[in-house]
């Protein structure tokens, strides 16, 4: 059924017909048949073993080139890295399918909402079937309190009123009369009806729903970045080894030696713990993110976090309080407030638990003034009068009557003149532009007049931090835009309390008109300040269209209706009391109200990406400046600058400490950050490039000045290789001079110091190399520290 089809509304008959079906209901034979056909009343989802699901992590150009290495790490027997390649390859498959794993239940959360029984009219006898057996065709009767089980055309009975927000997003409960539709995972919450199924499982909204969140998919940003920064080294890797394997054979070098060196150089090379590093580091940020009670379920979506520059957010339980709330009341000449209020109340009844009734209890400055008054009889609101009614008997057993309503009906009953009723619709017609809710109000004390008191907005009140959020949002770069169910007057003016404009518009409208490919609709969804009259397609779509127009797209949410725009979302954020499904699907789920944690957590997450990419600049640097040295040494000098097990320390000495970067201080950028691979790939390759001449005019002043040559040559460029890595992480850690603030943590600062001494004591102690005077030591550190200056120049100049 389209959509259109679904919410029009139909005589009895032309919602019967439409099904095929009759007011008798189907046969039994009848609905097994169609079961077949239409399939049972539930979501399906394509089923994908978890063994298959782990194993496709170990697929793509990285891992294939991890196994390569460790494949010919076996070949040649050095156990020693085929056990170091085989755990990275191993923790970093395992971490990516756990956090996949975690955040692939939403459709799993979604068939909880479902209901489980329905009356049905099968074969002319009323009965209670299995809700995942309905099909459409089925009479079905619906009362207070039930979750609606499928889509369903209301055919007989006064009226329903259906609590969709959930679904929909409405802040109110709709009523719902004959002819019209209500939907699936909707709750009852006053009236009897009997309706017809109009569709069921996958083809109901809701259905459509889980549908979008199955199919709701983002290519993480750090997946591209880590592909495009393996690719980059892989490539420098290959045609390097390649050149030197050729040059040395062409010199009759021993075949093997030569495997063996370029096996060992190969996997130094290839950014075998780049993976790793990220993914501890973003872990760590994970830790300090649940700390601030925000709980990340998709690792990746902290890098994303870093660079959104849109928020969508809902606004009912989100920017709104989710809670109704009485207005400054208009009230009739010699009417106070108060009394006001008090003759709406006594109309009401609290144990019925409506939220129009309890926000208006709720309002009373002294709720015990209730008890001196006696509800003899009460009249619950229903779509024909438009009203409820309450007699009432005071502490001196006088007897009156109170009402309150829809404002057109109690004026009518009031019998008002005509410049009174005017000034009245006019307040009405006021209220209404403010997107209030407004009830008239009036008193009977003899059976034939009623007496018109005044009028009650009510609205649902924005948070108290929501305008704070959204300034900060705007001071860090990132646009906040509402999404809501409500109509627009409402959502314009809840909008314009929260600073965010008036630029409201209809989703519907809009994004058809944008699906036909109109370029002026693009513009405007990019242009809005919000959209109301959403449902679950249009927030998917919205979240779409404005990361088909280049944006990293943040979606807030608590409802049933926001999980596929939360998946698709480059980072979907559940708000505390969000549903299952909305915190199934989502990145980052908040666990406390409000919405002032997503600014705190943007803000770490930018200093968590800035140590991803000083990290990754750092990584870039050190394979270009190994690889390019190693092999122009080789050419030129026709020497192993290093050997096999120089190398294994090497990548022992710079990889493993580097992981403390993870608790570095940082910059934070005021503006969405995103990764730049050309400015990334540039600066490292500058840095790498200044870090082969440093190295190799090392390698002359030792071997032609000072005569050091043989094994001690290799001791001297091996600490140099040590000390230059390290020392080059300050550089590539800042856009600013190395010297300036932030300055390095004492962690980060700690383990290079100690790794600096390791490497000293091994070439001075002669540790598993030759040993080298500690003069030299000395020596290797003062012309270290001078090419700093000369890196970080360089660095300057390129950024």
């Amino acid at each position: 059924m389209s959509e259109q089809e679904s919410t029009e509304k139909l005589s009895v008959e032309e919602a019967l017909n439409q099904v095929s079906s009759r007011r008798e209901g189907l046969s039994t034979s009848e609905a097994r048949e169609r079961l077949q056909q239409y399939g049972y009343n539930r979501l399906e989802e394509k089923q994908t073993s978890l063994l298959w699901k782990f194993l496709g992590y170990f697929w793509g150009p990285i891992p294939w080139m991890i196994e390569v290495a460790a494949i010919l790490s076996a070949v040649v027997q050095h156990w020693a890295d085929l056990t170091i390649i085989m755990v990275l390859l191993v923790f970093n498959a395992g971490v990516e399918f756990y956090q996949e794993y975690q955040a692939g239940n939403a459709i799993e959360q979604l068939k909880r909402h479902l209901a489980l029984k329905a009356r049905v009219l099968r074969d002319g006898k009323w009965s209670r079937q299995e809700a995942a057996e309905l099909v459409p065709g089925d009479i079905v009767r619906l009362r207070l309190g039930d979750v609606i089980p499928a889509d369903i055309r209301l055919i007989d009975g006064d009226y329903l009123s259906v609590d969709q927000s959930a679904l929909t997003g409405e802040s109110l409960p709709v009523e719902r009369q004959t002819g019209e539709i209500v939907y699936s995972g909707s709750v009852a919450k006053q009236g009897e009806m009997v309706g017809v199924v109009h569709a069921t499982g996958m083809h109901t909204y809701f259905g459509r729903t889980a549908q979008l969140v199955s199919s709701a998919k983002t290519v993480s940003h750090f997946q591209k970045a880590v592909l495009t920064i393996g690719d980059y080294l892989i490539y420098i890797t290959l045609g390097l080894v390649g050149v030197l394997i050729l040059v040395q054979l062409h010199r009759n070098q021993p075949l093997l030696e030569v495997a063996q060196f370029a096996l060992i150089l190969t996997v130094a090379a290839i950014p075998v713990a780049m993976p790793a590093v990220l993914s501890v580091t973003m872990a760590i940020g994970a830790v300090v993110l649940s700390k601030m009670q925000a709980i990340v379920s998709r690792l990746e979506s902290i890098e994303e976090m870093a660079g959104i520059d849109i928020l969508c957010s809902d606004k009912t339980g989100t920017l709104t309080q989710n809670r109704l709330t009485l207005g400054d009341p208009y009230t009739a000449q010699g009417i106070e407030a108060e009394e006001l209020v008090l003759a709406a109340a006594l109309a009401s009844k609290e144990e019925d638990a409506d939220a129009i009734d309890l926000a208006i209890i709720e309002a009373l400055p002294d709720r015990d003034r209730l008890q001196t008054f006696t509800q003899q009889q009460f009249v619950p609101f229903d779509p024909v009068s438009k009203r409820t009614e309450a007699t009432i008997s005071d502490a001196k057993q006088q007897t009156f009557r109170v009402t309150k309503g829809a404002p057109q009906v109690i004026l009518d009953m009031c019998h008002q003149d005509q410049q009174s009723g005017a000034d009245i619709s006019g307040k009405v017609d006021e209220y209404a532009a403010k997107g209030y809710r407004t009830l008239g109000v009036a008193r009977s004390d003899n059976d034939d007049q009623w007496t018109f008191m005044g009028l009650l907005p009510l609205y649902d009140p924005p948070r108290e931090d929501a305008q704070e959020t959204i300034d900060d949002a705007a001071r860090h770069g990132v646009h906040v835009k509402m999404v809501t169910g409500d109509n627009i007057s409402i959502a314009r003016e809840i909008s314009s309390q929260l600073g965010l404009g008036r630029n409201i518009v209809a989703a519907d409208k809009l994004l058809k008109s944008a699906d036909g490919g109109d370029q002026g609709s693009g513009d405007q969804i990019e242009k809005a300040d919000g959209f109301a009259q959403v449902f679950p397609e249009h927030k998917y779509n919205i979240v779409k269209t404005l990361q088909n127009r280049g944006h990293l797209v943040g979606m807030t949410g608590d409802g049933v209706n926001d999980a596929p725009a939360l998946k698709q979302a480059d980072v979907g954020v559940a708000v505390s009391g969000a549903t299952d499904a909305a915190r199934a699907a989502a990145d980052l789920v908040l666990t406390a109200p409000g919405l002032s944690v997503i600014v705190k957590a943007v803000e770490e997450a930018r200093r968590i990406f800035e140590r991803m990419n000083s990290y990754a600049i750092y990584r870039i640097t050190e394979t270009i400046r190994i690889m390019i040295f190693l092999v122009l040494a080789m050419l030129v000098y026709d020497f192993y600058p290093i050997t096999a097990i120089m190398i294994i320390l090497l990548a022992l000495l710079n990889d493993l400490p580097i992981m403390t970067i993870a608790y570095d201080n940082t910059w934070l950028d005021p503006n969405p950050v995103k990764w730049q691979m050309r400015r990334v790939l540039t600066v490292a390759s500058v840095l790498g490039g200044v870090g082969v001449i440093e190295t190799f005019a090392l390698l002359v002043i030792a071997h032609s000045w000072f005569g050091i040559s043989g094994p001690q040559l290799q001791s001297v460029v091996f600490l140099k290789l040590v000390v230059a890595g390290h020392l080059t992480l300050f550089v590539a850690r800042s856009r600013r001079p190395f010297y300036a603030r932030p300055y390095p943590s004492p962690l980060l600062l700690g383990a290079i110091i100690g790794t600096q001494t390791i490497a000293a004591m091994i070439v001075g102690f002669g540790w598993f190399v030759t040993a080298i005077p500690w003069t030299y030591i000395g020596y290797i550190w003062l012309y270290c520290l001078v090419w700093i200056l000369i890196e970080d120049t360089a660095k300057l100049l390129v950024y």
